[in-house]
This record gives structure tokens, sequence and C-alpha cells, in this order.
């Protein structure tokens, strides 16, 4: 595959099947895509300040060379804007504008964008179309595919949502050329989440090419975006509402989450909390007899090797435990774990409440990490 070229990967879903085109320039391609999937009239562009500083005067000169009425929403940036606020905010953007059912979003952003965006998409007039413009790592691999949409709640994290499918997702990997360093290492967290749920060759390829993504190097970055949305892609096919299958793209939130939660969406950001939780959830699976020790080395070697954290903030069992508690995971009080059993596998299995403590009290105490 030619590292500038373009290629696409398509999500097979019957009638709200969509592809995903990876390309230099897509960004200017924002306007001909909505004309092409049938939409007219209105299409509000969501952004944060720091993106709409760079990105959305381009974004919407193209949406209005194709004839559409361009309506710029920008928020503030971060973690903190992803609430009920937030949503209502574009809401009320919608509604003063006169939005129709053939009226659509676009989101221009990282994942926090959208989400707050294909939300709103999905609960104006019960469901108006969007469309993914992903500008940072994580969004690319993972949050922009695959029609999770929602906003946090204090208590936890992505508790409000629904399911509402993008019509089309547009990722130009030089958008990743303007991220922070951190924005950067914090996306490789959920690429080599790929390779530990489901592909080994794939964990193996960002053994070997890491220090070349941490330079970002055209060719290894579009095969890191391509594969992680090939993996996506077909797990979201196989469960689109993630009744079990797709559960094992949460893999490493569930102390991820409560990782972030904990700090307030504050000391970390979404990716160094996943790569602790992997790490975590790797020893974890440990103690529990799911894997070897081998399997934690490894993971913790690449989590390093990228940049990312690994080891667990200061923080008592029960307030952890009780972060826990809030993740979508749960079921009847049950939190239920992905669980790796090797490198590229992994398995869903609940987790008891004085397993985990005795896992946690061994961490601290030097039996574990």
């Amino acid at each position: 595959m030619d590292p500038i070229g373009e290629c696409r990967v398509r999500v097979s879903l019957a009638e709200r099947s969509y592809d995903i085109r990876i390309a230099r320039g897509t960004l200017r391609e924002v306007g001909t895509t909505l004309s092409r999937i049938g939409l007219s009239g209105n299409v509000g562009i969501v952004t944060d300040r720091h993106v709409a500083e760079r990105y959305l005067s381009r974004v919407m000169k193209s949406v209005k060379a194709a004839g559409f009425r361009a309506v710029p929403i920008v928020l503030p940036a971060g973690e903190r804007s992803k609430t009920l606020r937030s949503a209502s905010k574009i809401l009320d953007e919608l509604i003063r504008a006169r939005f129709e059912r053939r009226s659509a979003l676009v989101a221009l952003g990282g994942g926090v964008i959208g989400d707050l965006t294909g939300f709103a998409a999905a609960i104006y007039l019960r469901g108006i179309p969007f469309i993914q413009v992903p500008t940072t790592l994580v969004a690319q691999v993972d949050s922009s595919v695959g029609g999770k949409t929602g906003v946090d709640h204090p208590l936890g994290k992505n508790l409000i949502g629904a399911f509402h499918q993008p019509r089309a997702v547009l990722i130009d990997p030089d958008t990743l050329r303007t991220l922070p360093k951190r924005e950067w290492v914090s996306g490789l967290a959920e690429v080599i989440k790929y390779g530990m749920i489901a592909d080994e060759p794939f964990f193996a390829y960002l053994e070997k090419h890491m220090e070349a993504l941490l330079r970002m190097e055209p060719e290894p970055v579009v095969q890191i975006i391509k594969r992680s949305c090939e993996i996506k892609a077909q797990v979201v096919a196989e469960d689109e509402r993630e009744s079990d299958r797709r559960r094992v793209l949460n893999y490493g939130h569930t102390i991820g989450h409560a990782l972030e939660a904990l700090g307030g969406y504050r000391s970390l950001i979404h990716g160094e909390a996943v790569a602790i939780g992997m790490v975590q959830e790797a020893d974890l699976a440990r103690h529990l007899g799911f894997c070897g020790q081998e399997v934690v080395d490894r993971l913790r070697g690449l989590v390093r090797a990228a940049g990312l954290p690994d080891a667990m903030p200061k923080a008592s069992f029960s307030a952890l435990w009780n972060a826990m508690q809030h993740d979508k995971k749960v079921a009847g009080g049950t939190v239920h774990g992905v669980w790796p059993e090797r490198v590229g596998q992994v398995r869903i299995a609940p987790l008891a409440r004085d397993a985990c403590r005795q896992w946690f009290a061994g961490r601290r105490s030097g039996s574990g990490r």
C-alpha cells in the first residue's frame, strides 16, 4: 500500500454500512461526501476551539462549495466538555438554525467531539445523519468508528449515550502532525489494544516499528490506522450493540475509565488511563490464572516503549472498586472484565470483589506490579 495513497475500510452493517476513507486531503472533501450520501440544507460543523483554529475554515469552505449552509458550533476543548450541558448547546444551535431531518452534523475533532456530535445527532429529531472527521489518533483508530456516542456523568464515563452510526468516516493522517506529543502518544494505547485483543502479528509489528511511529513516519502511521480500523470494523460488524463480542474492545477500559473518573478527568488523558488499565488488567488476569507473566511483561514492555504510563496512581481499593462499579460493563452488580489469555486473544469473564482485592493487596505489597 502506498503510504500516502488512499485506502478504505468497510464497516458492514446492512443498511447502516459505511466506508472509512484514509487519505491525505480528506478535509477538503467533506462537502462532496455529504452530497454523495444524499444530504441537503444545513450542515453543523461541531469542533473545539483548538481544532477550529487549524481546520474549521477549510472544512467550512468545502461544505459551502458543495451548496450547503455551514453552521459552525465551537465548544471548549477537553474531556470536561463531554457533558449533557455541551450536548444541549449543540441542540440549541440546531433548533435556532432550523435543522431538519435531511440536515447533518460533522464531527471535526477528537473523541470528545465525535461522541458529543454523534449523541446530538442521535437525539435531535430522533436522529439526523452525521459524519466523522477525526483529527486525533484515538479518534481515528477507535472512537470515530462503530456508532457509540454519548457523554460522561460525574460518577462515570460514557454512562449517557446512544448507538448512532455515522454515514461516513474521513481520516486525514496529516492532521496528526499538529497533535501535541502527549496526545499522539496517548493514541498509541488504543492501537496497542487491538494487537492485544485480536492480532499478535500486529502487536509484533508495533514492537518492531514503535521508534518509527514515535517519529511519525508516514508508512507505519497509515498502516496502524488501517489495521486498527479493520479490526474494529470486524468486531462492530459481528456485534453492533455490544451484547457480547464487542466487549473485547473495552480491554484496559474497566480500570482505565475508573482512573479517569477518580482523577476528575484532569490528571490522566484517555489513552494514558487505558495504557495503565491494560497493564494492570493483564496483571490481574495473571493473578486470576488466565495468562502467564510473559504476557504481562511483553505488554508492559511495549507500553513503556511507546512512552505511556503503566503504574497505578495512588488510590485505595475501595475507591477503585467503587469507580469500577459505574462501568457500562457492570451487569447485576458484577464487573465483567476483558482478560488476556495470550497476546492476540482475550476472554470476557466476571470479576469477584474478593479476587480483585487480593490482587490489589498483593500488587501493593510487591507480589504484583
